[in-house]
């Protein structure tokens, strides 16, 4: 059997491997399966690309070997190091690079013409300077939009000690320059069909695919951050599909196509989530622009004695986790409140999931699964909110707009979204540092009604206490 079809066999290989994970990351349970056939997938792709490249002489071995190994150390001491706070970060610097990679090969096989390589007719000089010119467009745009989400995320950046908090800005004349940035790559792209030597189209295809990354996020607000990294991820994809189309590497193609659809999908699930449609995402300033609420009520908070002794009796406790917990990593907490609820009074626990609480899709699903919460326990939103007029007690762990119920007013940054209906449970138990707002910039209602009870101070503090008073009952 020829070399070749060995290779198209490995790529097939891989391909199969790739769609097998992706099917396995459709659960929390066989989520470490999936991830671990998509790398296994990623590996034979690899290995068959490089054996294909029929590399001479002991100086390519070393750039190659060298490459993968310090790129696995980067990969392995950047996952190592993050924690689960800093998480939707990583993931948007990945899609970042994703971008980035995808577009720098593709700039690869554009500079051989402008080096003086011979530059192919026809049908297949179009094909090329298409696909190269949409890898660019999209790989450069990923990787700026990313690294300002990745700051919006963050909240800001420190330049030499001083915080300088992230902008938000999106004036409506801003929508037209977009569709100009555009229109220009466009242009561009067919310019350089009829002329694929010329440097300066090279040039400022990067740099409007740059400046159009960064505009595109620009608007966005935090509330709806994680529609954004849906986005880029699935845009880091088609990236490398476009990138797959230049090179002539199926599995290339492949693999770009089921990250570009399977995001894009999820982009629609977020987008739904959010009561959004993708043009908004596109070309709206949504999920607030960075203005707050000055607040001007008051509560008052209880302490975790008075919260365990209502909990005494509740037969039905739903839990509701939001961003809050990710910051005070209290997960473990959360999950033995729950067994001595079950444990003491034989109460029923289950845990509300909202799709976007947090800062990227699935972050709380991420964090209970590390406290070993069972998958059963963990209710879409949807599926649950029909419980709560049932439910004894309503536990919210650092969720605010999440829960707000001005979503249901028709007015402000969270007009119209769909929230966990915490409010309609018999009694409202809020862990929370203060009465400060959400992402959004609205004052939560659910805070000041009389049903609700506030335990101010840190989430893994504050549930602590609460479970030494439950034990002492």
């Amino acid at each position: 059997m020829e070399f070749v079809e060995w290779t198209s066999l490995g790529y097939l290989l891989s391909a199969a491997l790739f769609i097998f994970g992706l099917k396995q990351l459709g659960h929390p349970r066989t989520a470490p399966r999936g991830n671990q056939l998509g790398a296994l997938g990623m590996l034979v792709a690899v290995l068959t690309t490089v054996l294909d490249m029929h590399l001479e002489g002991g100086a390519q071995w070393t750039l190659v070997i060298a490459g993968l190994v310090i790129g696995s150390l980067i990969g392995y001491w950047m996952a190592a190091k993050v924690e689960m706070t800093g998480m939707p970060e990583l993931v948007a610097l990945f899609n970042g690079f994703g971008g980035a990679a995808s577009a720098l090969v593709a700039l690869s096989e554009v500079w051989k013409y402008l080096e003086g390589a011979e530059v192919p007719t026809g049908l297949k000089l179009t094909v090329t300077m298409v696909a190269a010119g949409l890898s660019a467009v999209v790989g450069w745009m990923t990787l700026t939009g990313s690294l300002l989400a990745m700051y919006k995320l963050k909240g800001g950046i420190s330049v030499f000690g001083k915080w300088i908090k992230t902008p938000t800005w999106g004036p409506s004349w801003l929508n037209g320059v977009k569709i100009l940035l555009l229109i220009a790559a466009a242009v561009l792209i067919y310019l350089s069909i009829g002329d694929p030597t010329n440097r300066q189209y090279v040039y400022a295809l990067i740099t409007i695919s740059g400046l159009l990354g960064i505009i595109l996020v620009l608007p966005i607000g935090g509330a709806d951050m994680p529609v954004v990294v849906s986005l880029l991820n699935s845009l880091s994809g088609i990236a490398a599909a476009f990138t797959g189309f230049i090179i002539n590497n199926s599995v290339l193609i492949v693999a770009g196509s089921l990250v570009g659809a399977s995001g894009l999908i999820l982009t629609f699930i977020m987008c739904k989530a959010m009561n959004r449609t993708l043009l908004d995402v596109l070309f709206k300033s949504f999920g607030g622009g960075g203005e707050k609420e000055s607040l001007t009520r008051t509560k008052v908070g209880s302490d975790s004695d008075e919260v365990a002794m209502m909990m005494d009796g509740a037969q039905k406790v739903i839990i509701i986790p939001g961003y809050g917990m990710a910051v005070s990593q209290c997960q473990h907490q959360v999950k033995e409140f729950a067994d001595l609820m079950k444990e003491k009074f034989g109460t029923e626990v289950s845990y509300a999931i909202h799709p976007v609480a947090g800062r990227m899709p699935g972050h709380m699903n991420v964090l209970l699964a590390e406290a070993n919460v069972p998958y059963e326990q963990l209710i879409e939103m949807d599926e649950i909110n029909s419980e709560f007029p049932d439910c004894d007690v309503a536990l919210v762990i650092g969720a605010n707009d999440t829960t707000n119920p001005a979503a249901r007013s028709g007015e402000g940054p969270l007009a119209g979204m769909p929230i966990i209906d915490a409010d309609m449970a018999r009694t409202v138990v809020i862990v929370k540092r203060s009465l400060s707002v959400g992402y959004a910039g609205v004052d939560n209602d659910l805070f000041y009604m009389d049903k609700t009870m506030m335990l101010f101070g840190d989430g893994k503090k504050m549930i602590t206490q609460l479970n030494n008073s439950i034990k002492e009952i």
